[in-house]
């Protein structure tokens, strides 16, 4: 996987310093990889990653895309802390068969198989990534999540295991449990039928109103982000039909 990077995270407060910024609780580390986000003070998406215990580091599994800019902001939040951010070599290899020795559960669905982190990546399977997380609903960063934009619980990262409501602060918290537990999800993506491709981002309507947009699509289906009040049977996009079921 060449559209990712694989960060360090070291020094003797390093646990301690992603606790209070991440959306997931790292303790969960010592059970295998923990799949996390970072989030803008008022709650809104800006990275999501996967995180691995490696003796005394931890590593950051981030798509490319988001790197440089996870890394100043990571580093904006270090102040006096005993932390170091560099980037390594790893590569990151993933697939849906047998795992490989040293190979770790991808935390966000049984489906999607594992990820190994190695100085040499393995030979990629032939896996059907696209029509995996259009089945499955998981949304990736450069598709559906966008940065300043998406909301995580919109996005499902509570059935994603990409959420702890039990762990205490972190940035963007606050807006993440009022949205958990003061409010219906009133929008959201979802994985719909849909007859022929369309392009990415082309509208929803339903009854001439505005229900949400398209995304990834494979095989008729898609994700789609949708107003669930205005979703149902009978919507278009550029002609195509698009059926939610609920």
């Amino acid at each position: 996987m060449s559209q990712r990077r694989v960060l360090a995270i070291t020094g003797a407060d390093r646990l301690s310093f992603l606790q209070g910024l991440v959306t997931n609780d790292v303790d969960k580390l010592k059970d295998g990889a923990v799949y996390a986000a970072l989030l803008s003070p008022q709650g809104k998406y800006l990275a999501d990653f996967f995180l691995v215990a490696e003796g005394e580091r931890v590593l950051l599994d981030v798509a490319e895309t988001l790197a440089d800019d996870l890394v100043k902001r990571l580093s904006m939040y270090r102040l006096r802390a005993d932390v170091q951010i560099t980037s390594t070599n790893l590569a990151v290899s993933r697939g849906t068969g047998t795992a490989p020795e040293g190979a770790l559960s991808d935390p966000r669905h049984d489906a999607l198989g594992w990820r190994l982190y190695a100085e040499t990546a393995l030979p990629q399977d032939e896996t059907d990534w696209d029509a995996l997380r259009v089945a499955h609903c998981v949304p990736e960063s450069g598709a559906e999540l966008r940065p300043n934009e998406s909301y995580i619980l919109e996005a499902g990262f509570e059935r994603l295991n990409g959420v702890d409501f039990r762990k205490g602060c972190y940035v963007g918290q606050e807006v993440t449990a009022r949205m958990k537990h003061k409010t219906e999800l009133k929008k959201g993506f979802a994985t719909v039928d849909i007859t022929g491709d369309v392009p990415v981002g082309t509208g929803v309507e339903a009854d001439g109103k505005p229900v949400g947009q398209i995304f990834t699509q494979s095989g008729g289906r898609a994700i789609a982000y949708l107003r669930f009040d205005r979703a149902g049977n009978e919507m278009q996009a550029a002609g195509a039909q698009v059926t939610w079921r609920g």
